[in-house]
């Protein structure tokens, strides 16, 4: 299922790159624990807080990658980060999913920032409505990561995207290195800066190609391994054959057997919440050079025919990225 919201001629649609099994009409639930998932003012649009989690959430699942849990026992919880989440979570669209073990309904952004904050559960996350064009990001004093699990698309041909003062913060804050910039690749099976099979183009992915501080993430049929290397989910958008895309691209696995969530929505939290740990341990680093930590230790043995045109540089490795004694 794909999100979409008609805006004239200029923009075709917003469109959010993840998808599940929708339920309308339904009330949203409490929280796990009881509580609320987020104090959202879907009025005004403003940036929020993600409430507390339970400290039961605090806990690895079988969604996540090995090597998270033995980054967190090693202290690297995403202490010193902030993500802030960009998405929908004011709309009427809900999704079932299962992070916990239960199955439960919520929006498409408070899936996402869910699955940021329990993968970097130090973390401060934020959450920010995705058509509130006029409302600049924020950049705070902490280590700034930015998740991006949707699109905006126009009809190729078309006048180029007006930017709002959400989407110009955006693309700053990639070119200028304030934050590692992570943006959900798509799910057309189609290179992330070429057309739609309906002959669209994602005019976010395409204005993002060659920010320093970007990633792009595609998903994966599930966690590689060197026993069970995984091929690219069908639905996944790929690097193609531009070199500056494909240095840009990384995959993840998405297990939607598992959480009853498919979509590259759901592959870019997990880098999200990656880039937030590496930041606990290299406290000194820089945005750019954090992004560039996880594309340069990613692995391309644990992928079904790792091709750089499809893979880029390959599955993200918490592991790998986490080796060095610090980073330059």
């Amino acid at each position: 299922m794909m999100l979409k919201r008609t805006l004239g001629v200029v923009l075709a649609a917003w469109c959010a790159v993840g998808f599940g099994v929708p339920v309308a009409a339904e009330p949203r639930p409490a929280y796990d624990g009881g509580r609320p998932a987020l104090s959202f003012d879907a009025t005004l649009q403003r940036h929020v807080i993600l409430r507390p989690r339970p400290a039961a959430l605090d806990q690895a699942r079988p969604w996540m990658a090995p090597d998270v849990a033995l980054a967190w026992n090693l202290g690297y919880r995403g202490q010193t980060a902030t993500i802030t989440v960009i998405d929908d979570f004011a709309g009427d669209t809900m999704l079932w999913g299962n992070l916990t073990g239960v199955r439960q309904v919520r929006s498409h952004g408070e899936w996402t920032a869910q699955m940021a904050g329990m993968l970097a559960p130090g973390a401060q996350v934020m959450a920010q409505e995705f058509t509130d064009h006029g409302m600049p990001m924020t950049v705070t004093n902490r280590f700034d990561v930015v998740n991006l699990s949707y699109g905006i698309y126009a009809r190729r041909g078309a006048p180029r995207p007006r930017w709002g003062r959400l989407e110009t913060s955006i693309l700053n804050a990639a070119r200028n290195g304030t934050a590692v910039v992570v943006k959900a690749a798509g799910n057309d099976a189609s290179a992330v800066s070429g057309t739609t099979w309906d002959g669209q183009i994602d005019y976010l992915n395409a204005d993002l190609v060659g920010r320093p501080s970007a990633v792009f993430v595609g998903a994966l049929a599930y966690d590689g391994t060197l026993a069970d290397p995984a091929p690219l989910a069908a639905y996944s958008n790929f690097a193609g054959s531009n070199r500056t895309v494909q240095a840009q691209f990384l995959v993840v696995g998405v297990d939607s057997d598992i959480t009853g969530l498919s979509g590259t929505s759901f592959a870019a939290p997990t880098v999200a919440g990656y880039a937030a740990i590496l930041s606990s341990k290299f406290r000194n680093a820089t945005p750019n050079q954090l992004a560039q930590q996880l594309l340069s230790t990613a692995r391309q043995d644990t992928i079904d025919g790792y091709d750089v045109r499809v893979h880029g540089q390959g599955e993200a490795s918490l592991t790998r990225a986490l080796a060095p004694r610090a980073i330059r």
